[in-house]
C-alpha cells in the first residue's frame, strides 16, 4: 500500500517542518549526486534553510566555475550585454590573464633557480626534466647553426681557393706577357 499524497504547503509545525526540510534536502542532494555522475553533467546546487544555514552541491568543476558559467550563459542568452556586465566579462578576464602571467613568471623563476623553497622533491625533478629539455634543444640548435656556419665558411673557402687559382694564372700569364716584352725591348735594341 502507497502513501497517501500530501498538500504542498507550508508546513506549520518547527519540528516537522525541519524534520521533512532534512529529509527532503537529504534526497534532493543524493539526486544532484546521481544527476551529475549518470549524467556527466555540471551541477550546482544551492540551498538556504529557514533558519539562513547554506547547503550546497558542486559536481567535480567547482561552484565557482559553474557560476561563472551560468552567468556567461545567461548574459549570452539576454543578447546584449550591458556596460556593467561587459566590465565585468573584461574584468573576469584581465584577472585570468594576470594569473596566467603570474604563473608564466613563478615558472621561469623556478627554471632560473629561484624560489625553490617548499617545492617538492617531484616538482623538482620536473624542473630539472624541463631545463634537461631546454639544454637538449639549445644544444641540438646551436650544433645546427654551427654546422650552417661551417658550410657557409667552407663554401667561402672553395670560392676564395677558386679565385686564388684564377689569379695565380692571370699572374702567370702576365708574367709571360712581361717577358715576352722584355725580349722584344732587347732585340729592338740591338
Amino acid at each position: 500500500m502507497g502513501r497517501g499524497k500530501i498538500a504542498i504547503e507550508r508546513i506549520d509545525n518547527t519540528t516537522n517542518r525541519q524534520v521533512t526540510f532534512s529529509k527532503r534536502r537529504g534526497g534532493l542532494m543524493k539526486k544532484a549526486r546521481e544527476l551529475a555522475i549518470l549524467c556527466d553533467a555540471d551541477l550546482a546546487l544551492i540551498v538556504f534553510s529557514s533558519t539562513g544555514r547554506l547547503y550546497d552541491f558542486a559536481s567535480s568543476s567547482g561552484m565557482e566555475a559553474i557560476l561563472e558559467r551560468y552567468q556567461e550563459a545567461k548574459e549570452e542568452h539576454c543578447g546584449v550585454l550591458n556596460p556593467t556586465s561587459e566590465a565585468k566579462l573584461w574584468q573576469r578576464e584581465v584577472t585570468t590573464l594576470r594569473q596566467q602571467v603570474q604563473n608564466l613568471q613563478h615558472n621561469n623563476r623556478q627554471l632560473l633557480g629561484e624560489e625553490l623553497s617548499g617545492t617538492t622533491v617531484r616538482d623538482l625533478q620536473f624542473l630539472v626534466n624541463q631545463v634537461e629539455m631546454s639544454l637538449h634543444s639549445v644544444r641540438k640548435r646551436k650544433e645546427q647553426v654551427m654546422a650552417a656556419e661551417i658550410h657557409e665558411l667552407n663554401q667561402k673557402g672553395f670560392l676564395i681557393q677558386k679565385e686564388n687559382i684564377e689569379l695565380g694564372k692571370k699572374l702567370s700569364i702576365a708574367h709571360e706577357h712581361n717577358i715576352e716584352l722584355q725580349k722584344k725591348v732587347r732585340n729592338a735594341t740591338s
